[in-house]
């Protein structure tokens, strides 16, 4: 039986397990995955030692994107330009193949499962570490009309702004004055994660803006709350975008593409 597993740190409240598990019923795929949580200076030694005992691939999660990256022996053009990866294949050679998912994960989400529509939209992206890397090729793609990058630190978001110079309008901005009236504010940073909500002003919502965090469960809750203050009704978490990029992940591993809508109902059920 093939082996495949999340690496994070923390990952133990991951549901990539169960979102696989359910995946592989529902395609009469045999694998298992696993939940690894990898020590903050151990995330190389954890994945050879996973992949020396047979498995097969692995999706990265919160803090070792951007090492999955740096370990890859080849990536696909997405990766490539995030310079971040989120789901690893091991080739018939034995080479590292890396991918990036988020993007398509959070674009089928945003317009398939919540019909957000996307061209000619001013979003805000709030933070640049490798979560919002993963999405800003999808999203100058999906045809945004503008496309701001707000962090704390502002040379960072410069840097990855210019990364995707050339793809569409894409500025950058203090996270603490990133302009007003965005029709779409995704929240990327790791704020949640320590209970806070990441300090922008609720100027930042539009009248009838669609507010989105990348996390799902209670790290969202913060972000969300927020929004529903600036009286933003379209509040979602990520929890529908992790079950989509899962799934294109899950084809670049088996070749067969789940249905999602089951598994989201599932998980929101519950």
């Amino acid at each position: 039986m093939d082996r495949y597993a999340v690496f994070g740190h923390p990952v133990r409240h991951s549901q990539s397990p169960r979102i696989h598990a359910a995946f592989a019923a529902q395609t009469g795929q045999a694998l298992s995955y696993e939940a690894i949580e990898a020590p903050l200076d151990g995330f190389e030694a954890t994945l050879r030692a996973f992949i020396a005992a047979g498995g097969r691939g692995g999706n990265v999660t919160v803090p070792f994107k951007e090492q999955a990256f740096r370990l890859a022996d080849r990536c696909d053009d997405l990766a490539a330009q995030a310079q971040a990866v989120n789901t690893l294949r091991v080739e018939p050679d034995g080479r590292l193949a890396g991918f990036n998912t988020d993007g398509i994960g959070l674009l089928r989400d945003l317009t398939q499962n919540l019909g957000v529509p996307l061209r000619g939209r001013r979003v805000l992206l709030l933070g640049a570490g490798g979560a919002a890397a993963g999405v800003i090729g999808p999203l100058l793609a999906a045809g945004v009309a503008e496309l701001v990058i707000a962090n704390r630190t502002a040379p960072r978001a410069q840097a990855l702004a210019a990364r995707f110079a050339g793809q569409g309008e894409i500025h950058t901005a203090e996270l603490t004055a990133p302009g007003e009236g965005f029709d779409v504010v995704l929240n990327a940073t790791a704020a949640g994660l320590g209970g806070q909500a990441p300090a922008v002003p609720v100027g930042v919502f539009g009248p009838r803006a669609v507010a989105y965090d990348l996390v799902y469960g209670p790290p969202a809750a913060p972000f969300l709350t927020l929004a529903r203050q600036a009286g933003i009704t379209a509040c979602h978490d990520g929890l529908g975008m992790l079950v989509e990029q899962a799934a294109e992940a899950f084809w670049l591993w088996r070749g067969v593409r789940p249905a999602t809508a089951p598994v989201i109902a599932a998980l929101r059920g519950g």
